[in-house]
């Protein structure tokens, strides 16, 4: 039995943004922890050795030798698209990569988070369409 890890109604659809995206099922309140990304905790040497085998990346560091490949058991939060104006951010603590919202998230709105540093070094577009968009992830 798989461990509840969202706390609000999420629908994965095609994304403007890029390839599949997380929508709310519901409208989300400012403040609230949307929930935890679901994956498989690794090494980050096997995360290094992953990442070169896969084109859409789903994962995340957590600075102490280990790292959670959201590419296996994933749940909803594995299809959030970068933004460079988004309306949740990443806590990554205690094994955990929480997602919390910035804003009031309406529904159906697509749920989108800067990645901040990734495995793509700056060399991949951005395609969020934001004002303020950075050009690259």
């Amino acid at each position: 039995m798989q461990q509840q890890t969202t706390t609000f109604r999420l629908l994965i659809r095609k994304s403007q943004i890029d390839g599949k995206g997380c929508f709310a099922g519901m409208a989300i309140p400012k403040n609230r922890k949307i929930g935890n990304l679901a994956g498989e905790i690794i090494s980050v040497k096997e995360a290094r050795k992953r990442i070169k085998q896969q084109q859409r990346l789903a994962m995340v560091e957590f600075g102490d030798g280990r790292a959670l490949d959201a590419s296996v058991n994933p749940n909803e939060l594995r299809y959030v698209n970068h933004s460079c104006k988004p309306n949740t951010y990443m806590r990554c603590c205690y094994g955990k990569v929480e997602f919390y919202t910035k804003k009031n998230i309406r529904k159906g709105d697509e749920i989108t988070c800067d990645y901040g540093e990734t495995h793509h070094d700056g060399k991949l577009a951005c395609k969020c369409g934001a004002a303020n968009c950075k050009g690259a992830i």
